[in-house]
């Protein structure tokens, strides 16, 4: 290795020191972003006098920037300091196999204290240079693999809430990280086999998954994480939960992830009151009903209010099949809480009314619409034309008689006639079914 190859590697470790010493020295740090060098001056400036120079050597030579446990890295050095952290880490990572494989393997006793100072040594270094390492690239699968490794030989809870820390840190620059949502089901599921705190865990887990979906749209693995979640939660926690992502949804009705998150807090909250004594005659409480139908109307608001989104007509296609096959009971005969039921059969008359109702209210296109009006139209038939397959054959007659599948069929084409051909297969089959 010549001189100027031996002056580059000792530059590139020099950047690796620094930026684990940052992260040492700030263990709060709680967001990482790659800053081009022109952008360190206005950092500094906005930061004021407040930052001293001797905060580090980041300051002098725009590499590195720490303040308010926020952490920016220069573009510029990304890629040596992404060559040493991976350097360091597959050298630690080998003698830690090499040290657990000798161990296995070695019984001496008088070797024992040696072997375990070793050992913390090593896994110290494996540690810090993968947490370096995953900043850096997050989808580096040996890296978290390592740390898992290391973090059951730990046996510690301090230990497991770190890692949720680093994943965090991890997933505020890359949110869609499939290791890192992975590793925090990993550390979740650990931590559930040690200790009573997960409502607490998973009510911060909530949180960061709400955080994270306002700044990253349509992000599918926070979203499932959160549903995911919902096993671990309280029945408090899951009303709770219902009641927040209310408002979540009412600024993001495009973003189908929150409405089917609310749906699975509704069928966990029915399958713990299922569990429960106090049930109604149709099998679930009175307070399901309630639930469930407070859902609809303010599905319908929501309907009414946005024009044409689709996440919102896909939300009530799962309310309104719960509906039918849940709050439907029979219509002959009474049990005894027979006004009880009785109540509900009228219910569900009243319930198709409404759908009814909504379909032509949603049918109207004015002359000078826009497509909101036509994808609204559209949506509004196809649900009807979905909702008349799920009713029971001897409701179906009675729903025929309000409604006409040539309606629909008319309704469909004028809301999209380059698909007129799809639409009479669609309406010629529901025709085939009644008779």
């Amino acid at each position: 290795m010549n001189e100027d190859e031996l002056r580059s590697e000792a530059k590139m470790v020099d950047l690796l020191n620094q930026f684990e010493h940052i992260l040492e020295s700030d263990p709060r740090i709680d967001e990482v972003g790659f800053v081009h060098p022109s952008q360190f001056f206005k950092l500094n400036e906005e930061a004021g006098h407040s930052l001293p120079s001797s905060d580090s050597s980041a300051d002098r030579n725009s590499v590195f920037w720490n303040k308010d446990h926020k952490l920016g890295i220069s573009t510029q050095v990304l890629l040596p300091l992404y060559k040493a952290s991976k350097d360091a880490f597959m050298t630690a990572n080998r003698q830690f196999k090499e040290l657990n494989s000798t161990s296995n393997v070695s019984g001496a006793e008088n070797s024992l204290c040696t072997s375990l100072s070793l050992d913390d040594d090593i896994e110290s270094a494996v540690m810090k240079h993968s947490r370096a390492l995953l900043l850096l690239s997050c989808d580096f699968g040996t890296a978290w693999h390592s740390r898992k490794l290391v973090v059951l030989e730990k046996h510690k809870l301090s230990a497991l809430l770190d890692e949720l820390l680093l994943s965090a840190l991890v997933l505020s620059y890359s949110p869609k990280s499939e290791y890192a949502w992975g590793h925090r089901k990993w550390v979740i599921k650990s931590i559930s086999e040690k200790c009573s705190t997960l409502p607490e865990i998973a009510t911060k887990e909530s949180e960061l998954v709400e955080k994270i979906a306002e700044r990253s749209k349509m992000n599918y693995r926070a979203w499932n994480h959160r549903c995911w979640l919902v096993s671990y939660m309280t029945r408090e926690q899951l009303l709770h939960e219902l009641k927040r992502s209310r408002n979540w949804a009412n600024l993001h009705v495009a973003d189908h992830c929150c409405f089917h998150y609310r749906s699975q807090l509704m069928l966990k909250i029915l399958e713990d009151r299922c569990c429960e004594q106090e049930i109604s005659s149709s099998g679930y409480s009175v307070e399901i009903y309630l639930l469930w139908k407070d859902e609809l109307d303010w599905d319908e608001m929501l309907i009414k209010r946005y024009i044409g989104r689709e996440a919102l007509w896909l939300h009530r296609r799962f309310l309104s099949l719960f509906w039918i096959k849940h709050f439907l009971t029979d219509h002959t005969g009474l049990s005894s809480r027979g006004e009880q039921k009785t109540s509900m059969n009228d219910d569900f008359s009243v319930f198709m009314d409404n759908e009814l109702h909504l379909l032509h209210s949603c049918s109207i296109i004015p002359d000078n619409s826009f497509d909101d009006y036509q994808a609204q139209a559209m949506h509004s038939a196809t649900y009807m034309l979905w909702l008349i397959k799920q009713i029971p054959d001897s409701c179906r007659i009675e729903l025929q008689e309000k409604l006409k599948t040539e309606n629909l069929k008319a309704l469909l084409n004028k809301a999209c006639p380059e698909r007129s051909s799809t639409w009479d297969c669609l309406t010629g089959y529901v025709e085939a079914s009644d008779h």
